[in-house]
């Protein structure tokens, strides 16, 4: 039997909670930055003035509060939109629906530093890893981002921890897995970060 081949990164999926209780879907409506454009599936931080942005460069080291998994704008008509993604331009009153629960997980592609979909050993499990910030797609709405398993370290202060792999994504030859599921790594989830963040 062949197993699921995963062609290309999607952003990142949540699926479930650390603490094993399973994911209900809740989300929090967070103001979005003038002029942002913010997809499904990508991953976005507050900033100063109290709205979100997605963040420029997950491959960095960076804080952030949760994913986007939907938006709400009104357009040029003033018709109010529920949306899988909101363009940069043309739109006002933009919302972002965010999943920023710490204990989130979330389905992932694993991939090189070029976004190309790369298998990694089981041993990724556990380790702290980071991403691949990618671009987002007017015609999809999602985003293309996903993790780099090559960055893999223990130690290091690196936005995601892998707590899981998928299974239905092990290359039976190899062993190596396409997808995992990660979270955000301790305080650098910004609503755990003691911190905070600056209102203006």
């Amino acid at each position: 039997m062949a197993y699921p081949t995963v062609s290309a990164p999607y952003g990142f999926k949540p699926i479930n909670r650390f603490d094993g209780i399973p994911y209900a879907g809740a989300t929090q409506l967070y103001p979005v930055t003038s002029g942002q454009a913010v997809y499904y599936g990508q991953v976005v931080q507050f900033v100063n003035g109290g709205t979100i942005s997605p963040v420029a460069d997950i491959h960095g080291t960076i804080s952030a509060v949760g994913v986007c998994v939907g938006v709400q704008y009104v357009n040029s008509l003033g018709q109010t939109v529920q949306a899988q993604y909101a363009p940069s331009t043309g739109v006002s009153s933009v919302y972002a629906y965010v999943v920023n629960d710490p204990a989130a997980e979330f389905k992932v592609a694993v991939v090189n530093s070029s976004g190309v979909v790369t298998p990694v050993a089981g041993t990724l499990l556990n380790s702290n890893v980071l991403g691949y910030t990618g671009t987002g797609s007017a015609t999809t709405g999602d985003i293309n981002s996903g993790i780099q398993g090559s960055t893999a370290a223990v130690g290091a202060t690196y936005l995601f921890r892998v707590t899981g792999l998928v299974p239905d994504t092990v290359d039976p030859t190899t062993g190596y897995y396409s997808e995992v599921i990660v979270k955000f790594n301790g305080t650098w989830h910004q609503q755990l970060n003691t911190l905070g963040t600056a209102t203006s």
